[in-house]
């Protein structure tokens, strides 16, 4: 599968697309974990997990605070109660439904960067684990506007895919990508270079694994808060953490299911993946490819170009 040159963009009038890999060259932007993707890091393996139960309720929660309000206003209006009740059973009913079914099932086995062999572990559904050479990897950051009478709306992934390996695989089974809703251009980019960065550079260029055995009491939030205060002030902190994170958003509860359930996160149970994640000799590290030397080295002479044009 054919993709344009990695730091390439196309842009649309309401769209872009930026292509990161393969090969995977930098980016240009700091690694940040946005969505807490980062589940295991140590100096073999990077888990990246996509499990977003806590987003699912920063989604819903303000709506059911909207239609609690809704609720209020009709009160006393029998007729439109009634109407008001079929709306909300269909707009918060269904989606609090398939929240609650996602609480009762398995966490999705993370995928695993193992910079030492330079491979990629992806676990598939049907138990099937690919092994996949890391600079095989494609990753792209696509974003999508639209324009209505509220203002301007944006959207966007950072995109990953995998190709299967064995070449006599189905149809149905020779792609698997895998979509991180973290806004598209430099989010995704920022998101991108966590595992961009551990592979190419060390662990200590990615960001540290979440904090998944804390933050399932409210103790937790309110040093959260006293972080945040040192940074900003205690006002903006509590209008936007206090008011805005637990009234609007229910970052408390949000938080608490997402490490609730991802405590511990889970492993890679296989006896092959077991034995492929164990350290080895400096002298067996793979290295990178000539290709991808000569790309990184292009690339970061572009971007300094960049910064001495900026100054």
């Amino acid at each position: 599968m054919s993709t344009p040159p990695a730091g390439t963009s196309k842009k649309g009038i309401f769209s872009r697309n930026d292509y990161l890999a393969p090969l995977p060259v930098p980016t240009g932007e700091k690694p940040c974990d946005v969505l807490n993707t980062i589940w295991r890091k140590n100096e073999v393996f990077l888990d990246i997990g996509n499990y977003s139960i806590g987003s699912a309720v920063m989604v819903l929660w303000p709506m059911v605070m909207l239609f609690a309000f809704m609720g209020y206003l009709f009160r006393n209006d029998h007729d439109e109660m009634h109407i008001f009740a079929v709306m909300t059973t269909f707009i918060i009913g269904v989606p609090t439904f398939f929240l609650i079914q996602g609480l009762f099932r398995e966490v999705p086995l993370p995928i695993r960067f193992n910079r030492q062999r330079r491979e990629v572990c992806v676990p598939r559904d049907n138990g099937e684990y690919w092994i996949v050479p890391w600079e095989s990897v494609t990753a792209a950051a696509t974003q999508q506007s639209s324009v209505s009478q509220a203002g301007k709306n944006t959207m966007g992934l950072l995109v990953i895919g995998f190709e299967n390996p064995n070449p006599n695989a189905t149809q149905d089974n020779q792609h698997f990508s895998l979509g991180f809703n973290c806004g598209g251009g430099t989010t995704a980019m920022a998101l991108w270079e966590c595992m961009r960065s551990y592979m190419e550079i060390g662990p200590e260029a990615s960001p540290d694994a979440a904090a998944l055995n804390s933050g399932a009491n409210l103790r937790y939030y309110v040093d959260y808060m006293k972080d945040k205060a040192k940074e900003r002030g205690w006002f903006l902190t509590l209008l936007w953490e206090g008011v805005f994170g637990v009234f609007i958003f229910n970052a408390p509860l949000a938080t608490y299911l997402q490490r609730k359930k991802l405590y511990p996160p889970p492993d890679l149970p296989h006896p092959d993946i077991i034995e492929w994640s164990k350290p080895l000799p400096p002298e067996q590290w793979a290295k990178r490819s000539q290709e991808l030397e000569v790309a990184i080295a292009k690339r970061e002479a572009e971007l300094a170009g960049r910064v001495e044009a900026q100054v």
